[in-house]
């Protein structure tokens, strides 16, 4: 409420000469100091000196005003409404503009009701500038929106938790962000001048609490101005905004840190379809670093700030950012993106939305095509009259973490813990991680795993490993999944993970191991499935034969024969012809996706070559295969 502030210095000092001749000189010269504190933002100091000058003459306004306004700037609002109360109580000729400043209040105490009455009250003064009733307009449009928005919603459970000196400090810290895992909270400080640091604290499992924080070591700290900055899930990665002069396009960039044997690595520029000569800033990563989303005011979006993403390309470059739509995008500014472990949940604040005041935190949902739905206010009292800023939401989508300045605050702005409301939750998430590796040699290979909902067939999730083989991926519960790895002169990895009854924030490890492609060379592909005596492929079937298929079309030389087996329940010729008849529809689907028949071959071989006892289900259940045999390269 800087704008109560100017009104008090400019308009107040103005009055002070004429009150001279009318109130108590000492009560005239305490509220003259005072103005000095004001001005210099003393705004504490200000109170006792108020105080006294309003004891030294009760009948002097001037002092209950300003006290009222300082209230309000300490974000004291019922003491700020009283004073506004006493002022109006026996100042009549101002009361109907002080009913601006007052509505304020009301409303910065959750009074919407009565701030909606008190603003229309404002309203009704013949002589208002434009510029008052405009700011009046906005106000009311704010008012009517909360009164909307208690009318229609349940009362929210609100009690952030200071993070304490661990992490917190005589400083400002602001844009928390931590991997999956929680295992690493990195958030950025700011010191003296234009200097921001980047700061990492590691939990400590014993006491399920973040450690002392300390500066994040390595040369991204180097440049003093920078920002925003979010860590990958997996906490392979760090992005974060910068304004490196010698490396940037402009303003602030966008720039990337990679996580190393010896420490995080040289930041470097993510490139112009990225970054542009304007303003980028406040970056976060999908789940499977496929997709980045960050800020720009560049020309071309919907307002002053927009919302952008980029998609990571296969080979590791960017593609051209693309503004994501005026459904989340407004004339207004749209701030601080945090993409959340589902994969599908985006929270973000945006000052252009309908809301409470200055900047308010929304929550926007893709739905199943992957467009996105309406933004939802986070509501009162997360969001409130003032300017809210960035919001993290752990995997758990439980835990959120803000910066604020709230009454305990250790100086500035310190990050907070809350229990985000259980219908603003993202869905729960379980991850699974691992190596790709070669079955012969045990080395790490790199290599895209792709994850696709059984159900659905769509694919969830594609990520590149690093040099060592390593994957990281994120995923909503209560699904079951078919994982699939490919890479050229291997045979292609494809399995389901049943994942469907994992409880959320669960991990799964899972080492993938692939095998040389030689003439000669067999795969079992477990997933291609029969019901009983049938020749029909079930639905599982299609996602490991479009395996089969892609595998051939990358490798246009590969001639495969299918073996077709069973177990060795039943007539042994009726097993042979049935093993048959299986292989067969197995390439009958393949040359009906395109595949030259000269190139496939099929072959039933019954039950005779078991690879398990078929005394027992299992092992029956083993023998029961189809498999493909390399026969030419």
């Amino acid at each position: 409420m800087k704008w109560l502030k100017f009104f008090l210095v400019a308009y107040l000092t103005v009055n002070v000469a004429a009150a001279q001749q009318q109130y108590n000189k000492r009560s005239v010269a305490l509220y003259e100091q005072a103005l000095l504190l004001v001005r210099d933002d003393a705004f504490r100091q200000a109170i006792p000196t108020l105080k006294a000058s309003i004891n030294a003459d009760t009948t002097y306004y001037e002092p209950y005003l300003t006290l009222a306004g300082v209230y309000g700037e300490l974000k004291v609002y019922d003491s700020a409404v009283i004073w506004f109360e006493k002022v109006m109580a026996f100042d009549t000729t101002h009361t109907g503009f002080f009913y601006l400043p007052y509505s304020i209040n009301l409303a910065g105490l959750g009074k919407f009701k009565e701030a909606l009455i008190a603003v229309h009250k404002f309203l009704e003064q013949p002589q208002l500038s434009e510029r008052s009733r405009q700011s009046g307009m906005a106000r009311k449009a704010n008012y009517e929106f909360a009164v909307a928005m208690q009318q229609q919603s349940v009362a929210i459970k609100f009690a952030p938790i200071n993070l304490g000196d661990s992490i917190n400090s005589i400083y400002s810290e602001y844009y928390p962000s931590i991997t999956l895992d929680d295992s690493l909270f990195v958030f950025t400080r700011r010191a003296q001048g234009i200097r921001e640091n980047f700061m990492s604290s590691v939990l400590t499992p014993e006491q399920h609490a973040y450690g002392k924080a300390g500066v994040i070591d390595g040369s991204i700290n180097e440049e003093p101005s920078k920002g925003a900055i979010n860590i990958s899930q997996d906490g392979e990665w760090l992005v974060f905004a910068g304004n490196f002069g010698h490396k940037g396009y402009g303003n602030f960039d966008i720039y990337m840190s990679q996580f190393t044997p010896t420490g995080w690595s040289e930041a470097f520029n993510l490139g112009p379809q990225v970054n542009t000569d304007f303003y980028e800033s406040g970056p976060t990563l999908s789940p499977d670093k496929m997709a980045l989303y960050f800020v720009s005011d560049r020309p071309g979006g919907y307002g002053g700030k927009d919302i952008y993403v980029s998609y990571r390309k296969a080979n590791g470059t960017w593609s051209e950012a693309q503004n994501v739509g005026a459904t989340i995008n407004t004339a207004g500014d749209e701030l601080a993106p945090m993409m959340h472990a589902d994969g599908q949940t985006l929270f973000f604040c945006s000052n252009g939305l309908p809301g409470y005041g200055n900047m308010d935190l929304y929550v926007v949902r893709k739905d199943s095509s992957g467009q996105w739905l309406v933004p939802q206010n986070l509501g009162y009292p997360i969001n409130t009259i003032d300017h809210e800023g960035s919001i993290f939401v752990a995997g758990n989508g439980k835990d959120a973490y803000y910066a604020s300045d709230r009454a305990d605050s250790r100086g500035g702005l310190d990050i907070y813990r809350f229990e985000l409301p259980e219908h603003l939750r993202p869905a729960r998430t379980l991850y699974t991680k691992g190596f790709v590796k070669d079955a012969v040699t045990k080395k790490g290979l790199p290599s895209r795993v792709v994850l696709i909902n059984q159900q659905t067939r769509k694919v969830i999730s594609s990520v590149q490993t690093d040099e060592e083989g390593y994957y990281f991926v994120t995923l909503p519960i209560g699904t079951n999944y078919q994982v699939s790895v490919r890479r050229k002169g291997y045979w292609f990895y494809t399995r389901p993970l049943l994942y469907a009854q994992g409880k959320a924030d669960t991990s799964f490890f899972e080492n993938i191991y692939l095998r040389p492609i030689t003439v000669g060379s067999k795969l079992v592909v477990d997933n291609i499935l029969f019901d009983n005596n049938q020749v029909k492929l079930t639905t599982e079937s299609i996602l490991a034969l479009d395996q089969v298929w892609q595998l051939m079309n990358e490798n246009p030389t590969l001639s495969l024969q299918i073996n077709g087996h069973t177990d060795s329940i039943g007539n042994k010729k009726a097993n042979l012809v049935l093993s048959e008849q299986r292989a067969k529809a197995v390439v009958s689907y393949l040359v009906r996706k395109g595949i030259v028949p000269d190139r496939l071959r099929a072959k039933g071989l019954g039950d005779t070559m078991p690879i398990a006892p078929n005394a027992t289900e299992k092992g029956r259940a083993l023998n029961r295969r189809t498999e493909l045999e390399v026969i030419g390269m």
